[in-house]
């Protein structure tokens, strides 16, 4: 008897009230599970999701970064079961790795970022001050606030783990919780990791919903702080990029569509290369890896017009050896697509294409398969077609056949290639293997504009290289045109999305105390206690130190010359000055940085642990043989630091250091690290 499925909304499990949609075994036809969401309220699912919201706004970006890692770990020991479900969608266990570790391990990589590039604060500083007025009392800057409001994840069947987990591990990092509707047909497996989730009790209540089923009058209720993602078919995401709520109220919206993806092989890639061979390779895994049901697979093949006979036979017995079946008997390579109706799907669109194609290999209506019988399963054949005149016969540029099937194209020379990669009108990711850089900055350059990403695989990197279908958590993940003109992850960019750009004017003084990071201008607190004397917790935002002074010296630049080996004529022969930008000998831009710590550094043993590095350091004037300087020193942020089992309790500050001469001019700036240890 078929499982009813569950949504979490509101605080609890519930059942739909109607039978729903039945979802069925990809391998044996199987009726595992029925899906609904009919008697849902949907408006209080989003009230309540923007209430429980505070519960993360309150939170530091630290204390999220922390969560996700929790989160992780907490999932990572029971994927077992995930991949046991999995094996349901038609999944092999490649399949479902790029899925469950793959979601997983985005988490992992947000958790990490969160804490290594965002501050330990509930808001981020964005760029630089901007100076607006004359003498610097009135300046600008940006913050970015978390929404108040929540992201509500439409996602594909393709990834019900990976696509849910690879968007909540932003939105909550954020500080924004999310609405998760998985697509119905593989939401089984989502609604087994969401339960798992929410049993952990590692996120705040509200922090992440779900639906199983139909998404109702949902949208009808999104307000202007809230965010809708949609993954899935262009037709469908512009449908719902019209929605008139989403509209009324400059609802952000970001779609990430299937879309024709190409790959591209060089002029200089004959049969005998290592490249030639990673390009057959790289193809085939992308036809047929989830049963070629990738946002990302390769559609289009573009190959040299010399090299198409020679990638066409070594493709087709390539695809030979991809043995089809359950993907739970030894040597099956390949799975069913997800369900019946996907088939049919496919075989229109195959037949749309092959009405200016040729088939290469494969047969549209039929398959063999392995320990499965192919009619009740999900199973269709990989196709490869060809298309003699690209440039002229469109439809492989505008037809999507959503599983194991791709199209290849000759070209004769790199611009063709752009162009015949960029007819794709738009699309999430495309490829080049070659080992001549000359002809990849061309290809490259020539059609980036219509690429959300673009890899370059030759035989030095192949090895390590991630691949062409692998979206990174530290990359852009979206594309122009038809990929949906979005982006979504891409680090911290990702992070942004789901939070507010806010510009501040105002006095350095009041936004430093605003931002809680030290900005030019503002007012310094001076104290009788060296700065270098005190604890982490001691110390604060303004905290400064005016050190004495010091006249630089002839000797001291003989000195550092004959230590640091630096001996450039600007230091040491001032017969050679005339027509260049200095006066007479000046002083080594790294004495005076030397000379500054010196000022600035107390030297008895105390709270200051090393010395953790420096940034931004600029030279903006010469010091020349009978200027004196003096060090301004001023605490800019502070972070705490995971401490390790056995390390001294610690944190980082980050000190402003402003270098200036006897006339009050500034010749030097930089910031200056130092691990510092916490009193407790």
């Amino acid at each position: 008897m078929a499982t009813k499925l569950k949504s979490y909304v509101t605080g609890a499990w519930v059942e739909g009230t109607d039978s729903g949609t039945a979802l069925y075994h990809a391998v044996t036809g199987e009726h595992l599970f029925n899906a609904s969401t009919n008697g849902i309220d949907f408006k209080s699912t989003i009230e309540y999701g923007r209430r429980s919201g505070s519960a993360l706004r309150k939170m530091t970006f630290h204390e999220r970064a922390r969560m996700l890692k929790a989160l992780a770990l907490y999932l990572n020991e029971r994927k077992k079961d995930f991949y046991a479900l999995s094996a349901a969608t038609g999944a092999t266990k490649s399949d479902s790795w790029v899925d469950i570790d793959g979601g997983i391990g985005n988490l992992f990589v947000y958790a990490s970022k969160g804490r290594r590039e965002l501050p330990d604060e509930t808001f981020s500083v964005d760029g630089n001050m901007e100076m607006i007025s004359k003498t610097g009392t009135f300046v600008g800057h940006h913050i970015c606030v978390p929404m108040e409001g929540v992201a509500i994840h439409i996602n594909a069947f393709n990834f019900p783990v990976w696509g849910m987990l690879e968007k909540i591990a932003v939105n909550l990092l954020a500080g924004v919780p999310a609405i998760v509707k998985p697509a119905t047909v593989t939401s089984f497996l989502t609604e087994l990791v969401v339960k798992e989730i929410i049993s952990s009790k590692i996120l705040p209540e509200g922090a992440l919903q779900l639906l199983c089923g139909s998404t109702g009058d949902l949208l009808d209720h999104v307000s202007s702080n809230d965010v809708v993602t949609f993954t899935g078919s262009a037709h469908t995401g512009k449908m719902l990029k019209v929605h008139p709520a989403i509209i009324e109220n400059s609802v952000r919206f970001n779609m990430e569509a299937d879309s024709l993806n190409c790959s591209v092989l060089g002029l200089d890639c004959t049969p005998d290369t290592e490249e030639f061979k990673i390009f057959i390779k790289e193809v085939t895994r992308e036809m047929t890896s989830k049963a070629g049901q990738k946002c990302t697979a390769i559609r289009r093949i573009i190959v040299p017009e010399s090299l198409s006979e020679a990638v066409g036979n070594a493709l087709k017995e390539r695809l030979k050896s991809n043995v089809t079946g359950d993907p739970a008997v030894e040597g099956v390579r390949m799975g069913p697509l997800a369900s019946k109706a996907q088939v049919t799907d496919v075989r229109n669109n195959v037949k749309k294409l092959m009405e200016v194609c040729e088939v290469m290999y494969g047969d549209v209506n039929k398959v063999e398969t392995v320990g499965a019988d192919s009619e009740k399963g999900a199973f269709i054949s990989s196709m490869l077609l060809y298309c003699n005149d690209p440039f002229k016969k469109l439809q492989p540029h505008e037809i999507e056949a959503f599983g194991p099937v791709s199209t290849i194209m000759p070209y004769k020379t790199v611009d063709d290639a752009a162009e015949l990669a960029k007819m794709g009108r738009g699309s999430l990711v495309g490829s080049v293997i070659t080992a001549d850089d000359q002809f990849a900055r061309s290809f490259v350059l020539g059609s980036a504009s219509m690429h959300g990403r673009m890899v370059i695989i030759n035989r030095y990197c192949a090895a390590e290289s991630t691949g062409h279908g692998s979206p990174l958590a530290h990359l852009v993940h979206g594309g122009p045109g038809r990929a949906g003109g979005g982006e979504e992850m891409g680090g911290i960019r990702g992070v942004k999305h789901y939070m507010q750009r806010t510009a501040l004017q105002g006095s350095p003084t009041t936004l430093t105390k605003i931002m809680n990071t030290y900005l030019p201008g503002a007012e310094r607190k001076e104290d009788v206690i060296h700065p270098f004397r005190k604890y982490f917790e001691e110390i604060h935002v303004g905290d400064s130190l005016i050190t004495h002074k010091r006249t630089v010296t002839e000797a001291d630049i003989v000195n550092f010359a004959g230590i640091s080996g630096d001996f450039f004529y600007a230091h040491t022969d001032e017969t050679s000055l005339e027509g260049s930008i200095f006066e007479k000998r000046v002083a080594h831009g790294y004495f005076i940085i030397a000379a500054a710590a010196g000022l600035f550094v107390d030297p008895k043993k105390g709270p200051v642990l090393a010395n953790y590095g420096l940034d931004n350091l600029r030279f903006t004037q010469p010091v020349y043989v009978g200027d004196t300087i003096q060090v301004y020193l001023t605490c800019k942020t502070k972070v705490k630091k995971d401490n390790k089992e056995g390390q001294i309790p610690q944190g980082v500050v980050e000190w402003y250091v402003e270098v200036r001469n006897q006339r009050g001019e500034t010749v030097a700036i930089e910031t200056v690290l130092t691990l510092v240890a916490c009193r407790n």
